[in-house]
């Protein structure tokens, strides 16, 4: 039966592919020649590269080669549907086995099969299927920790491991264990130059994470981000960074908490902002609706909860915000790479960073040496700085819509770490320091404000740059406590809008 199966798959068209396509499925191809029946591979490309055609063009290519059958696995039931559609297409006959398959009496009618990794555990387990005649099992998203349950199954048969970042999600898992080699596929920038890609640009937000929490798989908890990014301050943060670099743009808002997105979802609405949510409390029904107002409304803004990080394809989205933190790289490009699909009309994209990410990993579109990554996981793990390091390092820059308000004075840049070393060189105080910082900004609001009412506004302006020099201040003194910073904080602008007043009085 197999033969008629074969001679219409040889008939068949498949996709177009780009040259770094085709050079991928060769090179792929050329490890399996090398090497024995049994060997596992591992393949990263970037998100946004085409994983899925290169994997199903390679399906394709391995059936009429071999004449052995396909296996796809994945993780989520949208890639499952994705991907038999994508076999469909190029003519790959394949059958999805879901939870209703309780048993395969058809297995002759078809060349590829595709399922997810509990549905055909089970199966497996109970020995109510057996794939005769099979001779690859490609895994998509590899760096899912949920696959290795079934290695164990398919000891005679090529492993192909397909991801964007092969990093495993469990770092006391490494991917070395269960893959022999790693192919890296064309790099985010050259896919960018090359016209395959948007160009992102970042915009940091300076965030202070001390009061999150790491849980048990490494990353940040809900419930600490749920505190942080509910409370008013980072909200209005988040308002302010939408209005001042991506307002009226299509935008995906990531989110650690459901509490946290319906807060958003309320906090734009109430702005006048045209905006919806979704987690995966939604039925299907729910989320079809939702994404499709999403799709069909040019400014409409989506915020979810990580539902959208893998099996979702909005081209026209030119705006991400990242209202979290996450201590995965896998997340985060994950997350970036929903925006970084390129359009005739669509050059470049957004990223928001609320969450110091861009710090912790580089810029998205930055060089990774992932061979390194593969072989020592751990020391790339080890060597990303950490949140103390990170405020450390950040620097403030005035916005220049800030810097027009005080176009009569002179604006250096304040370093109170120098200011510091110079006070006590000179035996002074440490709290002298605040004072000369004082000083300073009571100057500016002299010199750009026409009356009491303007100065105070004025003052109100300055709030980022008087957050950052008391942090700076705070790291000088080694006292860096979350209640000692927001006293120093309330004492500086008090005595700042004392020294104000006295001038216009």
């Amino acid at each position: 039966m197999i033969n008629p199966l074969l001679e219409r798959l040889e008939r068949s068209e498949g996709k177009k592919l780009y040259g770094y396509q085709l050079d991928s499925i060769d090179t792929i191809f050329d490890r399996f020649s090398k090497n024995p029946a049994n060997y596992n591979l591992l393949f990263q490309l970037p998100t946004g590269g085409g994983k899925t055609v290169i994997f199903a063009e390679l399906a394709k290519r391995f059936i009429l080669e071999t004449h052995k059958k396909v296996l796809i696995l994945t993780h989520r039931i949208e890639l499952l549907a994705q991907t038999s559609r994508m076999l469909n297409d190029i003519g790959v006959n394949n059958k999805i086995i879901n939870s209703k398959i309780k048993d395969l009496p058809d297995e002759h009618e078809h060349l590829c099969f595709v399922a997810m990794v509990e549905t055909l555990n089970n199966r497996l387990s109970d020995e109510k299927m057996e794939l005769e005649n099979l001779g690859l099992v490609i895994i998509d998203e590899a760096h899912y920790n949920s696959f290795r349950k079934l290695f164990k199954f398919f000891e005679d048969q090529i492993i192909l491991g397909v991801t964007a970042t092969p990093l495993s999600s469990n770092i006391k898992l490494p991917l070395k264990d269960n893959y022999q080699e790693l192919i890296v596929g064309e790099s985010i920038q050259s896919l960018i130059k090359k016209g395959f890609l948007s160009q992102g640009n970042t915009y940091s937000y300076d965030v202070n994470l001390r009061s999150l929490k790491i849980g048990i798989n490494g990353d940040y908890t809900v419930s600490s981000s749920e505190r942080l990014y509910g409370n008013f301050f980072m909200q209005e943060k988040l308002l302010y960074a939408y209005e001042e670099k991506a307002k009226g743009s299509k935008t995906l808002i990531f989110n650690n908490g459901i509490a946290t997105s319906k807060q958003v979802y309320a906090l734009f609405k109430e702005a006048g902002h045209e905006i919806m949510h979704l987690d995966n409390t939604h039925s299907e029904k729910e989320r079809a609706d939702i994404l499709e107002w999403f799709h069909t409304k040019k400014d409409a803004i989506l915020t979810s909860v990580s539902i959208l990080t893998t099996g979702f394809d909005e081209p026209e989205v030119s705006t991400v915000i990242l209202n979290r933190a996450t201590k995965s790289l896998t997340l985060y490009h994950q997350m970036i790479g929903r925006g970084s699909r390129v359009l005739p009309s669509k050059k470049e994209f957004n990223i928001i960073d609320l969450g110091n990410n861009a710090r912790r990993f580089g810029l998205w579109e930055n060089h990774i040496n992932w061979q390194d990554i593969f072989r020592n996981p751990n020391s790339f793990i080890d060597g990303l700085y950490s949140d103390e390091e990170i405020e450390k390092e950040f620097v403030y820059d005035m916005p220049e819509e800030v810097r027009v308000r005080f176009l009569n004075s002179v604006i250096g840049e304040f370093d109170i770490k120098e200011e510091y070393h110079n006070v006590m060189k000179a035996g002074g105080k440490a709290r002298d320091v605040i004072q000369l910082s004082i000083n300073e900004h009571t100057l500016m609001v002299v010199e750009n404000g026409e009356d009491l009412l303007e100065a105070l506004e004025l003052i109100k302006l300055l709030d980022k740059d008087i957050e950052f020099r008391i942090k700076q201040y705070s790291y000088c003194i080694s006292k860096t406590t979350e209640s000692y910073l927001t006293w120093l904080q309330t004492e500086y602008r008090r005595k700042l809008e004392f020294a104000v007043r006295q001038h216009y009085f």
